[in-house]
């Protein structure tokens, strides 16, 4: 991961070679009163393979967490949002023995690479749809991971613009 400029906008680069590890920021925050995120990210390189729906495949080239603290034995229940090859919108899973909850936001390249996406979703709703309750504490932060792990492969992301706001 590093920090990186272009006509301006500071963002994170993350490049992954046969690699998984998350960046991440402790940030808590009052979700009743600010339960949206939004973020910008974009796609520079899927990983070779990469699917999501399978444990010996599960790399991403962009995936977005919203952390709660949950377990000082099993970490925290995350709501994590990816940017996936071929697992079609919409798609949720569920991984790290359920405390992870995915929901694919988009699928596929986009035409032009270099242009930045913007998201903006409810993660308090997310969160309570996920896991059934509201979360029984406040967000402690906010992680990104771009991982090529279990492909042995390559991948390549960019985020920037991460915020949270009221509805």
């Amino acid at each position: 991961y590093s920090v990186q400029e272009e006509s301006g906008q500071r963002f994170l680069r993350a490049i992954a070679n046969g690699l998984g590890i998350q960046a991440g920021r402790e940030y808590e925050w009052d979700l009743a009163k600010y339960p949206v995120m939004t973020w910008s990210w974009r796609p520079r390189l899927f990983p070779q393979g990469g699917d999501e729906r399978e444990s010996s495949k599960n790399d991403s080239a962009l995936a977005v967490y919203m952390t709660v603290p949950h377990s000082r034995i099993s970490g925290p229940k995350a709501v994590k949002y990816v940017w996936s090859e071929r697992v079609p919108v919409g798609t949720r899973l569920s991984s790290n023995m359920g405390l992870t909850q995915v929901l694919v936001l988009r699928t596929g390249a986009p035409a032009n690479r270099e242009q930045w996406v913007d998201e903006r979703v409810n993660v308090l709703e997310d969160y309570t749809r996920l896991f059934g309750q509201p979360p029984a504490a406040k967000p402690g932060g906010i992680a990104v991971l771009t991982d090529a792990d279990d492909t042995r492969s390559h991948a390549e992301g960019d985020y920037a613009n991460f915020r949270v706001c009221r509805p």
